[in-house]
């Protein structure tokens, strides 16, 4: 479902250095498969999320998407709009702080993702009302983030990644800010619902533990990845 092929990206810093964060990076994700990536602070698990994603671009290398290549040559092969079409319909995002607009409700959070896509808002919402349920929301669709527990929230962000049924989720620490109990059912949750829908999930974590009843576990060292 998703390549990605030799993947290098490096940042300037003050004073005419470089770092080199990904030192060619290879990864193939099957459909419905679940993979973790585990790793140091600033070790690049975050910035692999990023080229995944198409949030930021390598330096060099190729990614096929679905038997698609949307990046090889240096560039992007769609044109701006065209990305971000492709980034709202065909990839979620979970972050560890959940990012939920602060002044709409559980349910219009999740509904914004197929309201972007689509341009009508009643049907968006119907569907994202049947989502939260399914997630066990169905008392909270009308709260807003501040009304919601830390472990809410985030099972909110997750809905509103799924909301247009995407080939991939990638998540970054979405159970940095959990206990122990709250991320336990994230991460059975997550398993399920990569079953489930089909759905690949790439998630990277601190956790160990968590990370070891992925279908994968990997190791981010020194800009390269490795099976833990």
């Amino acid at each position: 479902m998703l390549e990605a092929r030799d993947i290098h990206k490096s940042y300037n810093l003050p004073g005419s250095r470089k770092i080199d964060i990904l030192k060619g990076i290879d990864l193939s994700v099957a459909p419905g498969e679940m993979i973790t990536v585990i790793g140091a602070s600033g070790s690049g698990k975050t910035t692999l999320l990023n080229m995944l994603g198409t949030l930021d671009t390598p330096d060099s290398g190729e990614i096929v998407f679905d038997g698609r290549t949307i990046f090889t040559g240096g560039r992007y092969t769609l044109r701006p709009k065209e990305l971000a079409a492709f980034r709202n319909g065909r990839i979620g995002f979970v972050f560890q702080f959940h990012h939920l607009l602060t002044d709409f409700t559980a349910v219009e959070n999740v509904a914004i993702p197929a309201f972007i896509a689509t341009g009508k808002l009643k049907p968006a919402k119907e569907s994202a009302a049947e989502l939260l349920e399914k997630l066990g929301l169905a008392n909270r669709l009308h709260h807003l983030p501040s009304e919601l527990s830390g472990g809410e929230q985030q099972r909110v962000a997750i809905a509103r990644a799924l909301m247009n049924d995407p080939a991939m989720v990638l998540a970054d620490e979405p159970s940095g800010n959990l206990d122990s109990r709250n991320s336990r059912i994230l991460y059975d949750l997550i398993s399920g619902l990569s079953k489930e829908h089909k759905t690949s999930f790439v998630i990277v974590t601190h956790n160990e533990d968590y990370a070891a009843t992925a279908d994968r576990c990997l190791r981010m060292e020194d800009g390269a990845l490795h099976p833990n």
